[in-house]
């Protein structure tokens, strides 16, 4: 896929300003987006990654077209176990619901920052040790265990172990307030001291979360496609709307029940198909007769049907359960 610097550089100060805009209107007005408002955003963010689908396919062809929507999903679906660890920090932390927007912002614009850097780095070394496929590989299947070990210890999981002690850490060294000021990070004390308030603690804990996210989702993608466009775009795409579907989801996520099995089954698969690129690119599967390549459409089709299964099951477990429910 050849992609002219000018294509880079337009693609990226839209998208990038795409995110902008949203963010400066978003710092002018703190507020808890209403359903309808969230719906609208995540309806537009979802129909211009379509539309850009559509436009890869028409100057590049449908395979890169493919390998962008295959991305694509698999990146808004990981998201969504994101947006879980987001809720959990959170409720943790007692956030009131109107400094929820400017945390998510800056960790979503975290977010985007490493996995850029990620990408860079990803691309580089993918381009001259194709043997990293392997370590990927098992990257992907650890990850998978972690989201399945989560899923059955249930209510008990520790989502943020790791980051209270950092977060005590820097308690303990930077001077700081017991209260949320909005969305300010800094303020002035009576002594007239600055402070940082407890809103920089959370969007703390929201960029450690990122870090083990993109060290997810990276070699997720890179399983799905190589090149750097596809890839970048994609996790572009997965961020856009991301902010408006924590607040959609905050109950949503309750009722899908099963979404860490299908994270699990999904991650499972990409990390079968990690080590079958790599073995292809070897020549070992052809040495014992079979092609390690699976072509993107399958591919597609597999996460598709995937989530797709997880998203019935779960919505028929809900039902099934809440008459129970409703009685106790």
């Amino acid at each position: 896929m050849n992609i002219h610097p000018y294509t880079w550089i337009i693609t990226i100060v839209v998208l990038v300003g795409v995110l902008v805009v949203d963010a400066l209107v978003i710092g002018r007005r703190p507020h808890v987006p209403s359903t309808k408002e969230c719906l609208k955003f995540i309806a537009l963010y979802v129909s211009l990654a379509i539309v850009f689908g559509l436009g890869v396919w028409w100057f590049s062809g449908s395979r890169y077209a493919l390998e962008f929507y295959s991305g694509w999903l698999t990146e808004y679906s990981l998201s969504m176990d994101n947006l879980f660890i987001f809720l959990v920090i959170m409720e943790k932390q007692r956030v009131p619901r109107e400094s929820q927007q400017f945390a998510l912002l800056v960790g979503i614009m975290i977010s985007l920052l490493l996995r850029g850097i990620f990408i860079g780095l990803g691309a580089v070394i993918i381009g001259q040790f194709a043997w990293v496929f392997f370590v990927f590989g098992v990257w992907i299947f650890h990850a998978a265990w972690g989201v399945l070990k989560d899923y059955l210890k249930g209510d008990d999981a520790d989502h943020g172990a790791e980051d209270g002690r950092v977060i005590r850490f820097i308690k303990s060294r930077v001077p700081s307030t017991d209260t949320f000021e909005r969305d300010a990070i800094l303020v002035r004390g009576d002594d007239g001291r600055l402070r940082v308030t407890l809103l920089l603690f959370t969007v703390a804990s929201l960029g450690l979360a990122d870090v083990m996210f993109a060290l997810d989702s990276i070699p997720a993608i890179f399983s799905l496609t190589v090149e750097p466009f596809i890839v970048f775009t994609a996790n572009v795409f997965a961020l856009m709307g991301l902010r408006q579907l924590y607040f959609v989801l905050g109950s949503l996520l309750e009722k899908l029940c099963y979404l860490p099995v299908g994270l699990t089954v999904l991650l499972s698969f990409i990390g079968v198909k990690l080590f079958l690129h790599a073995i292809h690119h070897y020549g070992w599967d052809f040495a014992l007769g079979f092609n390690g390549e699976i072509p993107t459409l399958i591919s597609l089709c597999i996460i598709v049907g995937i989530l797709g299964v997880t998203a019935v099951a779960s919505l028929i477990k809900t039902r099934v359960a809440s008459p129970v429910g409703q009685a106790g």
